[in-house]
C-alpha cells in the first residue's frame, strides 16, 4: 500500500492537522520489528510507550465485547464512569454506542455482569500481559485501575501522574487494548512520545484537581505546544495492546467517523515493591485480591453490602456528596 493512501487526516487535542495512519503497514510498522525484551524496555524508555502486536487472542477479545453487549449496556441502572469517577446510566451515542466509559469492571456485581467481568478481567490479567509489565518493570506488578470503552469521550490530553502514580512518581505503566480494529476517525488512542521527560506541575496549589483542574488541562497544551511535540495515534487491531508511562502525555482524538465503536480495555499498572499514590498524595490500598498473576484493587466492590449502600447515598444525593467529596480532595491536596 502506498503510505499516502495510509494516511487519514484529523485534529490534534492543541487544533493542528495531523495525519494518522489507517491500517497498520505490516511491511514497515516499527512495533514489528521489537523482537526481544530488551528492544522493547529500550523503545518503551526512549518514547514512555511502546506497541505490542498480537498480545491479546482475538477470540477473548470477541468473547469479551460479545458479553459488554449481552450483560452491560442492557443494564439501566448506575455503574461508575471512568471521566467523572460517579455513578452514573449509560449515554448513548447517536449510533447507540456507550460514550461514558466503564470505571474498575474488577468493581462490577458477579451477579449482574458475570461473563463480562471474567473475560475483562482474563484478558487485562493475561499471561501476556504479564510478561510484557515484567519487562517494563523489571518485577510484578499490581492493577490498580481498570476501565472499558465503546463510544468515544474524547479525552482530554493528559499525564495519568496527575491523578495516578505509584509512590514512586513516573513507575506506573497503563495498557489500551483494543477489543475490536480501531477505526482512525473513532476516537484514536493518541500520545506524545518523550513527553514523560518534561516535568509538569503537580496536582496542588493552582492546578489541583478539586477547583482548578482546567488549569492543568491547559497547561498541558501550552507544554505539547512549547516543545512542539509530535502526536502519535497508532492502527492498533484487535489484540493489539499500547503500553504507556505515567508521565507520557496521551488521550483520545476527536470523532470524525461516529458510525465506528472503539472498544478497548485499559489497566493501569503499578511495581508490586511500590503502592497506589492517588493525587501525587495519598497513599491507598483498597482491598487487593489475588487474580492470575497480579493483584487488583477493588476499591468499590458491589458484591460487597457496604459498598452497594454508598452507590445508593452517591446516586440518590449526588450534589451533597460529590461538594463532600471535592472538598476533601483539597484537604488532601493542600
Amino acid at each position: 500500500m502506498d503510505i499516502l493512501e495510509n494516511l487519514f487526516s484529523i485534529k490534534s487535542p492543541v487544533n493542528n492537522e495531523i495525519k494518522i495512519p489507517i491500517n497498520v503497514d505490516e511491511k514497515d510498522d516499527i512495533y514489528n520489528k521489537l523482537k526481544t525484551a530488551t528492544d522493547i524496555r529500550n523503545y518503551y524508555d526512549e518514547n514512555g510507550y511502546v506497541v505490542l502486536r498480537n498480545l491479546i487472542p482475538s477470540e477473548l477479545c470477541e468473547q469479551a465485547h460479545s458479553f459488554f453487549q449481552t450483560e452491560v449496556k442492557p443494564y439501566n441502572g448506575y455503574l461508575y464512569r471512568q471521566a467523572s469517577g460517579n455513578p452514573e446510566q449509560h449515554i448513548f451515542t447517536y449510533h447507540n454506542y456507550m460514550l461514558n466509559s466503564l470505571l474498575n469492571i474488577q468493581d462490577l456485581s458477579t451477579h449482574r455482569f458475570p461473563n463480562f467481568k471474567k473475560l475483562g478481567l482474563s484478558i487485562l490479567t493475561h499471561k501476556n500481559v504479564h510478561e510484557a509489565v515484567c519487562t517494563i518493570f523489571g518485577e510484578s506488578a499490581k492493577i490498580i485501575q481498570t476501565m472499558y470503552f465503546e463510544g468515544n469521550p474524547a479525552t482530554w490530553a493528559h499525564q495519568d501522574t496527575y491523578y495516578l502514580d505509584s509512590s514512586e512518581l513516573g513507575r506506573m505503566t497503563a495498557a489500551w487494548v483494543a477489543v475490536e480494529d480501531i477505526q482512525p476517525g473513532a476516537g484514536r488512542f493518541y500520545i506524545y512520545p518523550g513527553s514523560h521527560k518534561i516535568d509538569i506541575s503537580q496536582n496542588g496549589g493552582d492546578f489541583d484537581i478539586a477547583f482548578n483542574h482546567l488549569r492543568y488541562k491547559q497547561l498541558v497544551l501550552d507544554i505539547i505546544n512549547k516543545y512542539q511535540l509530535e502526536c502519535r495515534a497508532p492502527a492498533l487491531r484487535k489484540g493489539d495492546v499500547l503500553f504507556w508511562n505515567a508521565k507520557t502525555i496521551h488521550g483520545s482524538l476527536e470523532t470524525s467517523q461516529p458510525q465506528y465503536s472503539r472498544s478497548s480495555l485499559t489497566a493501569h499498572y503499578i511495581p508490586a515493591s511500590t503502592q497506589h499514590l492517588q493525587y501525587q498524595r495519598q497513599i491507598r490500598s483498597r482491598n487487593l485480591k489475588q487474580i492470575a498473576s497480579f493483584q487488583v484493587e477493588h476499591p468499590k466492590e458491589q458484591d460487597k453490602l457496604k459498598n452497594q449502600i454508598i452507590l445508593y447515598l452517591e446516586t440518590h444525593f449526588p450534589q451533597q456528596f460529590q461538594q463532600l467529596k471535592r472538598i476533601m480532595i483539597k484537604a488532601i491536596l493542600k
